[in-house]
């Protein structure tokens, strides 16, 4: 298999139906569909067994949340390209073939997104600056916001080979965490054609409440765990700084305490590693 494509999907059988056929509706036919259940109770399995195509393999596993069933997925797949479509997504039928066309022609890359169109209740999103798709080193961009979406990329196996999978420990903002470890390592191409369409509304899992918490926590992480080059040191403390402070800030405000000390905690170590005080 050239691409494996991967749907994680819990409680979404009326949104799934949608994203396996635009999988099964490429123009590109070398690819292995799996779909992961994630513990759903809404018949997704009779929905996944309705087609009849062999390319699709469904797992099934008791919930634990989209980084577990990703990983699931990555487990079970063999193609050499990695894709992933959340279940309220879809793909445009030149997906797959235009994909592979770069993937040709850029060779040295091994991470590879394109751009996509919003959608709410069928009408058109305007995108704002910040979601502006980046390419080549974009780590500095990774740390600002999560610059590139999941059901946009295509990921070489080496990536996960050199960086790991997603952390499971992350029940939010696993995608954010992951491309931290990515970006530090790959280079990033952009496919400048609009190739993904994104349904939003109160189903997506960016509607969950732990946002700002998960973000600091992967920005903790990479800090801790990776020696950060100078020029990425520099922008990954201020990203914490600034990301602490407003966290803190709210934390107080609504008089959660054990937050608040536990943030601070998670600073004074990095402050320890580096012998620094410029947080806080």
């Amino acid at each position: 298999m050239f691409f494996s494509i991967i749907i994680p999907s819990y409680n979404r059988k009326y949104l799934l139906k949608i994203a396996i056929e635009s999988v099964l509706e490429q123009t590109f036919k070398d690819f292995e569909l799996i779909i992961v259940d994630d513990g759903s109770t809404d018949k997704t399995k009779e929905l996944v067994e309705t087609y009849k195509d062999k390319r699709i393999k469904y797992f099934y596993q008791e919930n634990k949340g989209p980084a577990s069933a990703r990983n699931l997925g990555i487990k079970n797949s063999s193609g050499e390209y990695i894709c992933f479509l959340d279940s309220d997504d879809r793909f445009r039928r030149q997906k797959l073939e235009l994909t592979k066309d770069y993937i040709e022609k850029y060779p040295l890359y091994k991470i590879f997104h394109t751009e996509e169109l919003w959608y709410r209740n069928f009408q058109y999103l305007e995108q704002k600056k910040i979601h502006k798709k980046p390419e080549g080193s974009v780590f500095c961009s990774a740390l600002k916001v999560c610059c590139i979406s999941l059901s946009c990329a295509c990921i070489n196996r080496e990536v996960f080979n050199k960086v790991g999978l997603f952390d499971e420990d992350f029940p939010v903002c696993e995608d954010y965490e992951f491309w931290l470890r990515a970006t530090l390592f790959f280079p990033v191409k952009l496919i400048p054609f609009y190739l993904t369409i994104k349904e939003a509304g109160p189903h997506q899992q960016s509607q969950k409440k732990g946002l700002d918490k998960y973000r600091l926590l992967a920005l903790y992480k990479l800090i801790k765990n990776y020696q950060l080059p100078g020029g990425y040191l520099e922008p990954a403390l201020k990203n914490l700084e600034e990301k602490a402070k407003i966290y803190i800030k709210g934390a107080e405000k609504r008089g959660k305490t054990s937050e608040v000390r536990f943030i601070r905690e998670k600073i004074e170590e990095i402050n320890k590693i580096y012998g620094t005080r410029v947080l806080f």
